[in-house]
């Protein structure tokens, strides 16, 4: 493991005034996403879109580094971002299943063959990689200890086979805002959630300044009548994070999650405008897929041939997001 160089590459990741983008979606998620625009979701349609994105002038301004599907990255397009100073990474789980004996509850997988592609994908020239773990509130009963450990076992082997690799390991341990749930709910579930993944991290040899936590906002479930306003979200989150996160990890960036655009915009600024978050150890970012590229994907689907409009689309929106990490 070549702990200075993990540690340099996860700095650069978490640097503000930038984030991450994520553009990593599957095959079945693109088109979903082409289908409520009208475009046929064809393997050059998608790499057009990609490339409306990689090649917006001035994101490397905003954008430290871009989280990419395996297509994507076999089309070039991880070299057009390096190019632009902006570090390839990629997506290397199969998705989260159904956990076994656990009804309603998800495991991700992927770690089979797992060390033969990371070393191909850092030969392609990646610098980092993301793995992405669903747990699920519903009511007293979910999520149960058994999801969150074996949830967390395998993002900390993932997270060691990335380091043994040469690349930062992104860490995303998703707490859905699916249901009605309390931002309290949510809070007691974040927290043992972090807790038990950093406990598997450090029990798998993993140098935390060389690894970068995705984290989902505390927040109210989505269908709870008394939702949480911005600031009561932000208050919450940081008071998480400083509770369970160790110093030492690289850098924490968020999820949307299923926020909208704005939301997701106005709880990252509130957290950077609180006087406690400029004591933070680490900075605290972004790493939006939906939450940068919604407006930009209507844009493109008006005319694909047609990139500027939706590239000014994104540039408005990681700006935004590159604005709020220094508020």
């Amino acid at each position: 493991m070549d702990k200075d160089k993990l540690k340099a590459t996860a700095d650069q990741m978490v640097a503000k005034p930038k984030g991450i983008l994520a553009m990593d979606e599957s095959t079945g998620t693109c088109t979903k996403r082409f289908e409520t625009i009208g475009v046929e979701s064809t393997e050059e349609n998608r790499k057009k879109y990609r490339e409306m994105l990689a090649t917006a002038e001035g994101l490397e301004n905003y954008v430290s580094g871009a989280i990419l599907f395996d297509e994507t990255l076999r089309q070039g397009i991880g070299k057009t971002l390096a190019d632009k100073g902006i570090i390839p990474g990629i997506k290397v789980d199969t998705g989260a299943k159904e956990l076994a004996l656990h009804e309603g509850e998800k495991i991700t997988e992927g770690l089979d063959g797992l060390r033969d592609r990371l070393k191909e994908y850092a030969e392609l020239g990646c610098g980092f990689a993301k793995w992405r773990a669903v747990i699920t509130i519903k009511g007293d009963t979910l999520p149960t200890e058994a999801c969150i450990d074996a949830n967390a076992h395998a993002l900390a082997r993932y997270a060691a086979l990335c380091q043994e690799a040469g690349l930062v390991p992104i860490v995303e341990p998703e707490v859905l805002m699916d249901g009605d749930h309390s931002i309290e709910r949510c809070y007691k579930i974040t927290s043992e959630t972090l807790e038990e993944l950093f406990e598997e991290l450090e029990e798998q040899g993993v140098y935390l300044p060389g690894c970068v936590l995705k984290a989902s906002m505390v927040l109210s479930g989505k269908d709870a009548q008394d939702r949480a306003d911005v600031k009561t979200v932000a208050e919450q989150t940081v008071k998480c994070l400083k509770e369970n996160v160790p110093a030492d990890c690289a850098g924490v960036v968020f999820l949307s999650g299923g926020q909208s655009n704005e939301e997701a915009t106005d709880h990252l600024n509130e957290m950077n405008k609180m006087s406690e978050a400029g004591d933070l150890p680490w900075p605290l970012s972004f790493s939006y897929g939906r939450a940068l590229q919604s407006s930009a994907l209507t844009a493109w689907g008006e005319n694909i041939d047609d990139v500027s409009a939706a590239q000014e689309k994104l540039l408005e929106r990681a700006k935004a997001n590159s604005d709020a990490t220094i508020n």
